[in-house]
């Protein structure tokens, strides 16, 4: 029960992870349409539109038609992302996520941390990537993105079976064993960087408890985006601002002290214990 417990956000971001390909895979090979298409645009229970709002950036740039449909399903998966969840698409959806982090586990595992690291990456690259795929989508009439999209090409592979495009799969998870920690999602994915953009002003915050915290580390140690971590440490309280927090929970998992928790009542109603924001 314990380990179960240390490891509850993990284990519930596997479970819906692993849940909305399932559904996918049930889509498009049974009679139980619970969700249809892909991640970039799909059908909630054949009744229920719903887009990726970067898709849908794309799609304009490109000079595609845009559908009602389309339409009310970029604003209600931007809605739900941007303005409540933040990005929880990145760590509690998107199966890229499973890719990475079994990377990472065993970038750790076999010691390559201790290794130099050469290649200098900066998290900023993912908004340059951003603006690359519209630019692109523009001048070739393509979803630029989406054409070569890690997450499309697995989501490809598991509903029709491995092809040669799972091949880019594996060189980012090779990436991010080699190469980078949390190379891919951290710092090249423009999704990442899109709900970034928006996620500051949503309702889901990770909440710091100066006076209960040690000063261990752990959590900066395990963050994937630790940057937003920054006030840890400092006798400040507060929430994470930052839109590049992506809600996985691991900071609370391994905070012994009890210091950092979800929270969103910081949001609805401040109080002035809480009022300094980490940025």
């Amino acid at each position: 029960m314990k380990f179960l417990f240390k490891h509850r956000y993990l284990l519930l971001r596997r479970f819906v992870q692993t849940g909305v390909l399932v559904c996918f895979v049930l889509g498009n090979y049974s009679g139980l349409k619970l969700l249809r298409g892909d991640y970039s645009s799909s059908l909630l229970l054949d009744t229920v539109p719903l887009s990726d709002p970067f898709a849908f950036l794309q799609l304009l740039a490109a000079g595609g038609a845009i559908s009602a449909d389309v339409l009310i399903g970029a604003a209600s998966v931007f809605f739900l992302y941007a303005l409540i969840g933040g990005r929880v698409f990145c760590s509690w959806v998107c199966p890229m996520n499973i890719v990475t982090d079994l990377a990472g586990f065993l970038r750790v595992w076999a010691g390559f941390e201790r290794l130099k690291q050469n290649l200098l990456f900066s998290r900023n690259i993912r908004y340059y990537v951003i603006v690359l795929a519209l630019i692109l989508s523009s001048v070739f009439g393509i979803l630029a993105y989406e054409a070569i999209s890690p997450l499309g090409v697995l989501h490809r592979s598991v509903i029709f079976g491995m092809g040669f495009g799972f091949t880019l799969v594996l060189g980012v998870f090779l990436f991010d064993l080699l190469a980078l920690k949390n190379g891919f999602c951290g710092h090249i994915c423009p999704l990442g960087g899109f709900y970034a953009v928006f996620s500051r002003f949503s309702l889901l915050r990770i909440k710091y408890e100066s006076e209960k915290c040690t000063h261990c580390m752990r959590c900066k140690e395990i963050c994937p985006e630790k940057q937003v971590l920054d006030a840890v440490g400092k006798a400040q309280d507060g929430t994470v601002s930052s839109g590049e927090c992506t809600r996985c929970g691991r900071c609370i998992e391994v905070c012994n002290d009890n210091a950092i928790s979800f929270s969103i009542t910081s949001f609805i109603k401040k109080d002035k214990k809480y009022e300094n924001n980490i940025d």
